[in-house]
């Protein structure tokens, strides 16, 4: 006889199904889930969150991704489908209700508290219980449909939402985004170990804003130069993508047709490789 803990992400991770306390989505089936963090904010966290969606779509994969980060939401923008809003319906008679996510040109099912409320620049002033409340119901009211991969943008830190995430959604591992300077690592370092604490299985590092490129075709390393490997013995992580400042990411970004520059570039495709490898 099957059980709810065949299909959580988090098997073999827990005491099984009656120590079981994980929330699951109401409105769909959801086999992997992966938290994207990092220890302070600026990193480009929500962009590594967004090349992954975009490339395991490119892969065959159903995507959608949860934007955790409730008091700075990204991923609108990052999608450039910052101007749309979620419709929320109604569930049942007991006014309980639903949102359904906005489907980017990928087909990445996206749900960001930006969606939910009149103007996107509408500030969320909130204590914490709140915004856990709030997150609660976003992950577990939304119509996500089969997905084989949900990836969460959390918030920076070791704070309440982060502890939300790790504890209560049946996150099957994380992975790590910073930046090469030894403060940023020493802060990210924090949240390695708040992760390892918690049982949080964590598939590598990415390294944003490694270096640019020259026209001669040299990299340069503006921020430090500690190689990208150097930065990820130091969080004893395997080193999963070292990205570039990339002007044209960036343009496209900014104009919100970063999907359809992505389709036909394969640079970026190594940055799922450990996702996929680990559910394999």
């Amino acid at each position: 006889m099957s059980s709810k803990c065949d299909s959580c992400p988090s098997k073999n991770n827990c005491g099984g199904e009656k120590s079981c306390s994980k929330l699951t989505p109401k409105y769909g089936k959801i086999k992997n889930i992966i938290g994207v963090i990092s220890g302070k904010g600026g990193v480009g966290k929500s962009t590594v969150t967004g090349l992954m969606a975009i490339e395991l779509r490119k892969a065959g994969y159903k995507v959608g991704v949860l934007d955790a980060d409730i008091t700075g939401p990204s991923m609108p923008r990052f999608f450039g489908a910052n101007k749309k809003r979620a419709p929320i319906l109604q569930a049942d008679a007991k006014d309980q209700v639903k949102f359904e996510p906005i489907e980017t040109s990928l087909g990445i099912k996206v749900m960001s508290l930006n969606f939910l409320t009149e103007v996107e620049d509408q500030p969320v002033i909130w204590r914490g219980p709140v915004i856990n409340g709030v997150l609660n119901q976003m992950f577990g009211d939304t119509m996500w449909g089969e997905l084989d991969y949900l990836l969460i943008d959390m918030p920076p830190g070791t704070g309440d939402v982060a502890l939300t995430v790790m504890q209560s959604f049946p996150v099957s591992s994380m992975v790590i985004v910073s930046t090469p300077q030894n403060m940023v690592s020493m802060i990210v370092n924090k949240v390695v170990v708040m992760a390892e604490k918690l049982n949080i299985p964590l598939l590598g590092v990415v390294e944003n804003m490694s270096y640019v490129t020259c026209s001669c075709g040299e990299k340069i390393r503006i921020f430090s130069k500690t190689s990208a490997e150097e930065h990820a013995k130091y969080f004893n992580l395997n080193l999963i993508m070292e990205l570039p400042v990339d002007l044209d990411l960036t343009e496209n970004m900014e104009n919100g047709t970063v999907e359809q520059y992505m389709v036909n570039i394969q640079k970026y495709t190594p940055i799922i490789k450990d996702i996929v490898k680990s559910r394999e």
